[in-house]
């Protein structure tokens, strides 16, 4: 089983000034020690249960744009890039960006869009959730045409493209992985099983990712998809410092359900220290589950 560091918390002894330290230390330590991604969120402002608008919070590709000059194996990804923050010809774009950069190690991970506050402090649009699925699909369409030798136009009910240009293309072929982040059963997990490389779900009781796992699979069947061929991931699941034993037995549950890869979150003011200690005495042992 594969761990990752997820970076939400800019919040940090130093203030501003410490952040791209920090953030880079973060970044390198994890690297060196066998995480096999690096995720950030996309937000505008921090989320409230983390200080809400006034507490800081950093551009997402821009941040990730840094960290491949820092890092040299890691995938790069957010988790997850709202729907409505960029029009999609412009995240391809930018995803290639990140992926030539970074020789080849970017993820596009995606999702609905769900922070109202900041669409409308910042005077973005932000539609309805029906709609919002509706441009989410069409997104990942326009990506995936993006990243194929098809650079003619696309034309959908809410995007028009009269060409789809994507020089230079991205590094991985045929295109940088998609994840699609959420657990929604009617619409999230179809779009899963239509488009993505890998989905995100938050840490559950195994019965309940059990059960998601489970429509997952129903709706592969109806779009002639091989399940197995979808990562399965989490995002948490337990205090990997506080209590390792007690973690690595909730993965060896998730992992056998299929889950491989689980995203954890820096806790407390150094995420450096965080990161170190999982090098030293989780991501050995967590890689032995499954294998």
């Amino acid at each position: 089983m594969q761990l990752g560091i997820h970076f939400m918390n800019f919040t940090l002894p130093g203030g501003s000034a410490a952040i791209p330290t920090v953030l880079a230390e973060t970044a390198k330590t994890a690297d060196q020690a066998g995480a096999a991604w690096f995720t950030m969120m996309d937000h505008y402002f921090q989320m409230e249960q983390l200080g809400g608008s006034e507490a800081p919070m950093l551009e997402g590709y821009t941040s990730l744009g840094f960290l491949a000059g820092q890092t040299e194996r890691m995938r790069l990804g957010l988790l997850v890039t709202g729907v409505t923050y960029r029009h999609p010809g412009l995240l391809a774009k930018i995803v290639t960006t990140l992926d030539v950069l970074s020789g080849g190690r970017a993820m596009l991970g995606i999702g609905a869009a769900w922070y109202e506050h900041e669409h409308t402090a910042l005077g973005v649009a932000y539609p309805p959730l029906r709609e919002r699925f509706e441009r989410l699909e069409e997104t990942l369409q326009i990506v995936q045409q993006m990243w194929s030798e098809n650079d003619g136009p696309y034309a959908g009910d809410h995007y028009q493209l009269a060409e789809t240009i994507n020089v230079p293309q991205s590094i991985q072929r045929p295109h940088p992985p998609i994840l699609i982040g959420g657990g929604g059963e009617k619409k999230t997990l179809r779009l899963v099983a239509k488009y993505a490389d890998a989905c995100n779900l938050f840490a559950m009781p195994l019965e309940e990712t059990k059960r998601k796992l489970a429509i997952l699979a129903e709706h592969c069947d109806a779009e002639g998809r091989d399940y197995d061929s979808i990562q399965k991931t989490i995002l948490g699941g337990g205090d990997p410092i506080g209590d390792p034993d007690g973690f690595l037995a909730t993965m060896e549950g998730y992992a056998g359900l299929g889950i491989s890869h689980v995203q954890l979150v820096p806790m407390g003011p150094d995420p450096v220290g965080f990161v170190e200690t999982l090098g030293e005495q989780i991501i050995p042992r967590l890689a032995e589950i499954g294998a």
